[in-house]
């Protein structure tokens, strides 16, 4: 007979929009589709006490990290907020993975500061999903966590998203491409030629499987697995993913609003509509993983709501249990030499003949 070890996550049941209202619907749903998973809820014990479940226990946190606190207040001043508590879960070993829908900054920070960074990584990168019209995801890094970023960081952000996808979606070798202003090696600042340049050597060096430059109608075709940019461009990518499906709602709404002929022409085109709102819902792709640190960390959309949120708490429980942790460690030792050899190669002075 064998027997299956639980997944344990630590959810922040206090954070986001919504707060327990969301968070502790989701957990139950989530544990209804997970026999094998356990839930540590993390927050205020008079919110969630009247909350039960056999797979489920509460760990009381006295402090919430609210949507517009400063990093300072944060990571410095609220040292028992349901935030922390659950990433301090993770540290110690009672969980697997914590998953929050709080301050994506503070998320970061206290992560980066309670975890530490995984060897050979220099910046964390915050990963997830934006909707193809392939009717899957395309994954991006980095979205938000690092503006400025080197060629050696856009190399180990493929590399670790290559791990993501490879253990989440079960390609071995998923397609990376790097986000351009067009596909030819030429184009670009120097950082991206670079980027190329190193990204190309990692293809041939078997570390990656490099598709090349791509461009920002890639990110939705579908075009590779996975688009590297900076958290700048990432950032706003994703904001403008997560206002499609809005905007087509609205389209909706206003058109069944008006006269009788665009009620008529709205009921035609609806169904077409509602399939494609819902190949691009943003909630079937929540779940941004915090990639680098020597911990699971997932970031839900703040404004998630119970769908959303369960997908998070379903892509943390995938990647705990495919050992996503391990992949990454794997993959980054094994492009070691390549990176140390680029960075040995910029210290290195120019010389002149003489």
């Amino acid at each position: 007979m064998t027997t299956t070890t639980p997944i344990t996550l630590a959810v922040d049941c206090m954070g986001g929009d919504h707060g327990p209202r969301v968070t502790l619907a989701a957990c139950r749903h989530f544990l209804s589709a997970h026999p094998d998973a356990l839930l540590l809820l993390v927050g205020r014990a008079e919110a969630l006490t009247a909350w039960s479940h056999d797979r489920a226990e509460v760990v009381a946190a006295s402090e919430v990290v609210e949507m517009d606190d400063p990093l300072e207040v944060a990571l410095r001043k609220k040292k028992d907020s349901s935030m922390r508590v659950a990433i301090e879960l993770v540290r110690d070993g009672r969980a697997s993975a914590a998953v929050s829908a709080g301050n994506t900054g503070a998320l970061m920070a206290i992560a980066r500061y309670v975890l530490k960074t995984m060897e050979g990584i220099d910046r964390p990168a915050i990963a997830g999903q934006m909707p193809n019209f392939k009717g899957g995801g395309t994954t991006m890094l980095d979205l938000g966590a690092n503006v400025d970023c080197s060629p050696e960081h856009l190399l180990q952000f493929a590399v670790m998203g290559s791990a993501l996808v490879a253990v989440l979606q079960n390609k071995e070798q998923p397609s990376v491409g790097l986000l351009n202003i067009g596909e030819e090696a030429i184009k670009g600042n120097e950082i991206i030629k670079k980027a190329g340049e190193l990204l190309r050597s990692a293809g041939n060096s078997g570390d990656l499987n490099f598709h090349g430059n791509v461009e920002g109608n890639d990110i939705f075709k579908g075009t590779v697995d996975i688009v590297v940019c900076d958290g700048f461009v990432g950032n706003v990518a994703l904001k403008a993913s997560e206002g499609l499906a809005t905007m087509i709602g609205g389209f909706l709404k206003a058109e069944f609003s008006r006269n009788i002929f665009t009620k008529f022409t709205a009921i035609l085109a609806y169904p077409v509509l509602i399939a494609f709102k819902s190949r691009v819902d943003h909630r079937r792709y929540n779940g941004a993983a915090l990639l680098g640190l020597r911990g699971l960390v997932f970031k839900s959309h703040g404004s998630a709501d119970e769908v959303a949120f369960e997908a998070a708490l379903n892509r943390a429980y995938d990647a705990s249990k495919n050992h996503l942790l391990d992949r990454v460690r794997e993959r980054i030792a094994h492009a070691a030499p390549l990176l140390t050899g680029m960075q040995a190669e910029r210290a290195e002075p120019a010389t002149t003949s003489v």
